[in-house]
């Protein structure tokens, strides 16, 4: 019984949906032979008018490939691999400052001072971790300080 009602609704439906193909298989295509409208001149006089750069300069940011790298701070231990990952000089677990360098290298930094590269993260796994980007320093040491080292 709700067999045959399920049937003849699913038939309704595909016979709506043919007409619906028919009635637009039926409209007259578009004339895509004619020309054109030429645009208006401009009023202000002959030629054609330049458009300022959108963005202003001022207000554009360098893209990824004309900085040195980006940083982020990592107040909780850093686990890699199932493993947390420690100073090899000071033995620091948390804290850190994670570099995502141009040549796709990462690289971290404790509390002390000490760097060490970490071939196991690469970019793809700073971007997912990283927020946006909110500040382009010109120096190392001003980045470090305006994130809190």
């Amino acid at each position: 019984m709700f067999r045959r009602r399920a049937d003849r609704e699913f038939h309704d439906a595909q016979l709506a949906g043919q007409a619906m193909l028919q009635m637009h298989a039926n409209w007259p295509a578009p004339d895509l032979t004619a020309p054109a409208a030429e645009p208006a001149a401009p009023a202000h006089g002959g030629g054609i008018e330049e458009v300022p750069d959108f963005p202003p300069p001022d207000l554009r940011v360098p893209s990824r490939h004309e900085v040195e790298g980006l940083m982020m701070r990592w107040e909780q231990p850093l686990v890699v691999d199932g493993e947390v990952r420690e100073c090899p000089q000071c033995g620091a677990y948390r804290d850190w400052i994670v570099f995502s360098m141009r040549d796709d290298t990462i690289w971290l930094r404790c509390r002390a001072g000490h760097n060490t590269a970490e071939p196991r993260l690469d970019p793809a796994w700073y971007n997912r971790n990283s927020g946006p980007v909110d500040h382009f320093h010109p120096t190392l040491d001003d980045g470090l300080r305006h994130l809190g080292h």
